[in-house]
């Protein structure tokens, strides 16, 4: 019976690995450089290393190993990918080079898609298999799962939710080349976007913490808005009906038993749960208006913890 298995994050500063456990104990966790020069041509050699140099070291033998799954940050479908810009790939075989370097099963998945198989593992959703998990922070990521597998869809675009057009007024261009996305007022810069409209566009006479503050980020914005500051609620009332709504429309597709909410911007906590639950109901489905809308609860594991579940599948 296979007792182990790998857990591979690759981010375009660093591989976060983890060791694991077919049942999701986590033995052991740690990180290598993501060596991105020269077209990212280092990076899967590097990571089949990495798991032959801990095998070696915990005297595993490859009998023993279910697999290793891999997180990238680019569509992904059958175990390719066709581009991930940020590791500077062109077409690669993840799974094919992988395998020929460790000779153990190999599986790949869209970082976002593995985050949120993490969640419904051994985070936020465990427990449950259909399941909906946005990640807020730099941009707004998402993945789907359904019956207990991710939705990578036809082109590896499945659950891509922060590029859902949400704004017909936004002109300026999304990082995915479209205009008026989900993430361009979801994200912690698009929080930062709408802060800076809204103090642009308010009475000169009302005064607002955010006018002093330095750094004026998501975190600022939440922190203003629960001290009660009006400027800053009317902001996140903006971002809370721009995001309860667009969740509301994905889960008439989804149906999930519960929606996840991730990343840096999720550190706010129930007041950012609380404000989108509200929007959500207000618009959702009457048969899916009680989903419970909850935080992540992985972090920075997410990624590893749903890569090692994706070999299981």
């Amino acid at each position: 019976m296979k007792k182990y298995c790998f857990g591979i994050d690759i981010g375009g500063t660093t591989v976060k690995c983890g060791l694991f456990e077919t049942d999701g104990t986590l033995l052991e966790k740690w990180e290598i450089r993501t060596h991105s020069e020269d077209n990212g041509s280092r990076i899967l050699p590097d990571v089949g290393e990495t798991i032959l140099a801990k095998m070696a070291e915990k005297n595993i033998d490859k009998s023993e190993v279910a697999g290793a799954g891999v997180g990238v940050p680019g569509p992904v479908h059958d175990n390719k990918v066709p581009y991930a810009v940020n590791l500077h790939w062109g077409p690669t075989d993840i799974a094919g080079i992988l395998h020929k370097i460790t000779g153990i099963p190999i599986k790949a998945g869209n970082d976002a898609n593995v985050a949120a198989l993490g969640e419904m593992w051994k985070g936020g959703a465990e427990g449950r298999k259909n399941v909906i998990v946005v990640t807020l922070g730099t941009g707004v990521g998402g993945g789907i799962i359904i019956n207990g597998h991710v939705i990578e869809g036809a082109h590896g675009a499945g659950g891509e939710i922060g590029h859902a057009h949400v704004e017909d007024s936004i002109t300026d261009v999304c990082g995915c080349g479209n205009s008026g996305c989900l993430e361009q007022v979801a994200s912690a810069t698009g929080i930062a976007r709408l802060a800076r409209e809204e103090l642009a566009a308010k009475d000169p006479s009302e005064a607002s913490v955010l006018e002093n503050e330095k750094d004026l980020d998501a975190r600022a914005v939440f922190n203003a808005y629960k001290a009660g500051d009006a400027v800053a609620a009317r902001i996140v009332n903006k971002f809370a009906k721009y995001l309860g709504t667009t969740l509301s429309v994905f889960a008439t597709v989804a149906d999930p038993e519960v929606i996840v909410i991730g990343g840096g911007v999720s550190k706010a906590g129930d007041a950012l749960t609380d404000i989108v639950s509200r929007y959500y109901k207000k618009n959702a489905f009457p048969a899916c208006a009680d989903t419970p809308i909850v935080l992540a609860q992985l972090g920075n594991d997410a990624g590893i913890y749903g890569a090692a579940r994706l070999v299981l599948d």
